[in-house]
């Protein structure tokens, strides 16, 4: 399931944010030409391209609406994933994203009657593409000690997909029709529906933790000695007494020990909002204003240059930017292992009946797993900071390593918040909170505009005074690990003042009370 997931979500999740090399292929297959006057034909390398203003802003604002829907959808579906569990969610999402490239091959046929169906088909590619991203972030809570490298590669596998659309557009230009290529894909996506159909589970994901607690000892094994006590039917959870018509009441609350108010307006959640706008905006920003930095790099590099010239760097330098997401496959797991440092430790050894060992485990794993957080944002706050800083340096050769930064925040900074989410609350809270922090934060990265509007406006395509103030704001995202450093404290006195046994879910909770 994690294999098919991570090549599920390298083809069919966020595939949209590829926009730039979809919107060249919709153009040579003449979407919304029809509102281009009949002399403005460009014909370059044999193939026929039109172009003009009036369907630059209808594509745009296809894509406009596609990515909104990327990102606005992630707050109901983490409630749906949530109550429902993934499978249905995942369902629909495949459908959804099949069902969107076939709308775009059938499109391709007639595009002069057909083209408003793009709207509605790069809409239901976003939606597709976030459910499928979504549902895959459930899955790691299976893999115990190795939950967190395993959710890394899940995000990698989220972010390199925007070099999807790149990939297609090579076959495109070795002469594949884009209504081929479409039809192919939406039957790639039916094969996704048919695998989640067979193999994923119905039920929603719980955390080995929360399984532990769920689990009922027979009652056959106990009946005899509860009817010579007389005391009516018990049976041992966790080393305590519990009375079997209470027991199911039990096993639902020590699922979830925390309220969710609780959980959305814990200090711990609040600052995260914060640490992971502050991140969004300034990988964003960097995203939308790169072809113009680019352009003043050159210009101030090599004034002599001229525009053809000018053009031709920027779009070298933009393919290498676009090839090193795929780092983000790679890169995503050095986070995970950083969350996942001395996890093993902290499992229980049972014995060959499936009882636990009566020896402790070395550490717990509460205070471990906020511990490893720690050390993974403040890696990942160094990195954005390093970034900032080259972004202040005047040296085109230079920028090269700032995209390399930038990847490997980008992959980081979502592993390290899953974490967190994973590591603090419960995982029934997980969906909702990350589709919550996803919603804020892309909300918070619409200041994007207006910089850059700044940018091209009174500092003549300058981007220094910008960077210096993202820069400064990205300081902020120090406060994050600093406040976790004081949770972990109280984690660890009260793990000295209460006996041993004592829940860590209710220790956590404790500890973001206080």
């Amino acid at each position: 399931m994690a294999g098919s997931a991570v090549l599920e979500n390298l083809t069919c999740s966020a595939v949209l944010l590829g926009w730039g090399s979809l919107l060249l292929m919709l153009k040579n297959a003449r979407f919304y030409s029809h509102l281009c006057p009949e002399n403005v034909t460009q014909v370059e390398a044999n193939i026929t391209s039109v172009s003009c203003v009036s369907q630059d802003e209808m594509l745009n604002l296809a894509f406009t609406i596609g990515s909104f829907i990327l990102s606005a959808s992630t707050l109901p579906l983490g409630i749906l994933m949530d109550k429902c569990g993934p499978r249905p969610i995942r369902l629909t999402g495949s459908a959804c994203f099949s069902l969107s490239c076939a709308m775009m091959a059938m499109s391709a046929y007639s595009p002069a009657v057909l083209s408003p169906l793009i709207f509605l088909a790069v809409s239901l590619n976003g939606f597709g593409g976030i459910c499928l991203t979504f549902t895959s972030l459930m899955l790691p809570t299976m893999f115990g000690s190795l939950s967190s490298t395993i959710l890394s590669l899940m995000i990698g596998s989220y972010a390199s997909s925007a070099v999807t659309f790149p990939g297609v557009k090579l076959i495109n230009d070795a002469q594949v029709s884009f209504g081929v290529i479409m039809w192919a894909w939406a039957g790639l996506a039916g094969l996704i529906f048919l695998n989640c159909f067979l193999n994923w589970p119905r039920e929603a994901f719980v955390t080995p933790e929360e399984l532990g607690n769920m689990k009922k000892v027979p009652l056959d094994e106990f009946s005899s000695e509860c009817k010579a006590n007389g005391d009516g039917p018990h049976v041992a959870v966790d080393g305590e007494a519990e009375d079997l018509n209470r027991l199911p009441e039990k096993l639902s609350s020590s699922a979830s020990p925390m309220p969710f108010r609780c959980s959305v307006f814990s200090p711990i959640f609040l600052w995260s909002l914060l640490t992971m706008g502050m991140s969004q905006l300034r990988l964003i920003f960097f995203m939308g204003a790169m072809t113009k930095i680019l352009e003043f790099l050159i210009d101030h590099d090599d004034p002599r240059l001229s525009e053809k010239e000018t053009a031709e760097k920027v779009s070298f330098y933009s393919s290498v930017f676009g090839t090193l997401q795929l780092l983000c496959l790679v890169t995503c797991p050095l986070i995970g292992y950083i969350m996942d440092w001395k996890m093993k430790e902290c499992e229980e050894v049972e014995d060959g009946e499936g009882r636990r060992s009566s020896s402790a485990p070395k550490r717990d794993k509460k205070i471990q797993k906020v511990t490893n957080t720690i050390r993974a944002f403040t890696l990942t706050n160094i990195l954005l900071v390093l970034f900032g800083v080259l972004s202040l340096i005047d040296n085109l050769h230079l920028q090269i390593l700032s995209f390399v930064l930038h990847t490997l925040v980008r992959g980081f900074i979502h592993s390290c918040c899953g974490g967190l989410y994973a590591a603090v609350y419960p995982s029934n809270h997980f969906g909702t909170l990350t589709g919550l922090q996803s919603l804020i934060s892309a909300v918070f990265a619409l200041l994007q505009q207006p910089l850059f509007m700044l940018m091209m406006g009174p500092l003549n395509g300058n981007p220094y005074r910008i960077n210096v103030g993202l820069l400064t704001f990205s300081l902020l995202g120090f406060l994050l690990p600093l406040y976790l450093l004081r949770h972990r404290r109280l984690l660890l006195l009260q793990q000295r003042a209460e006996p041993a046994g004592e829940d860590p879910e209710s220790r956590s909770l404790t500890a973001q009370q206080a």
